[in-house]
């Protein structure tokens, strides 16, 4: 024998239920957390994060790799440390340094680039014994004068001697 229910009878059947339900209000417990439980006798504990045993003296669950207990050291008294920065040091330095005799990059520039094998920029930056090699072998066979002009190019303005 086949017993058909209604739409009409389980919603009449439910009503009930969803009312007592709505009129009590729901209890919440409060959770603790675990601590870890020695097994009886074994020197194991349980780990209080995914519940797998293991040994009484671990700091970290060799399961879930979380710690368990804290660290020794952690529980250690820190020294108190003063700091008292009072920097009352004044420079006073007096040494006079010599930055030489400044010179204009593009001066010695083009002297290179017309005159670089008879060494004339040579002479303009105060190098008198290299520009009178520079006059005697042509700039070194042109090889001199050329490294000249890329070292000149690359320098600061002005640049010092």
């Amino acid at each position: 024998m086949e017993t058909n229910i209604t739409e009409k009878e389980t919603q009449t059947t439910q009503q009930p239920i969803q009312q007592a339900a709505a009129q009590q209000p729901i209890q919440t417990v409060p959770q603790q957390p675990m601590q870890p439980a020695a097994a009886p006798g074994t020197g194991t504990v349980f780990c209080k994060f995914c519940g797998s045993q293991i040994a009484a003296e671990a700091v970290i669950c060799t399961h879930c790799g979380r710690q368990v207990e804290q660290l020794q050291s952690a529980q250690a008294v820190q020294p108190q440390v003063i700091i008292n920065n009072s920097n009352s040091n004044v420079n006073t330095n007096t040494v006079y340094v010599p930055m030489g005799k400044p010179k204009n990059k593009w001066v010695a520039l083009i002297l290179c680039f017309f005159f670089g094998v008879f060494g004339i920029h040579r002479f303009y930056e105060g190098k008198i014994g290299t520009g009178i090699i520079w006059f005697f072998t042509l700039g070194l066979f042109g090889i001199g004068a050329f490294i000249d002009f890329i070292r000149i190019l690359f320098k600061p303005n002005p640049y010092y001697v």
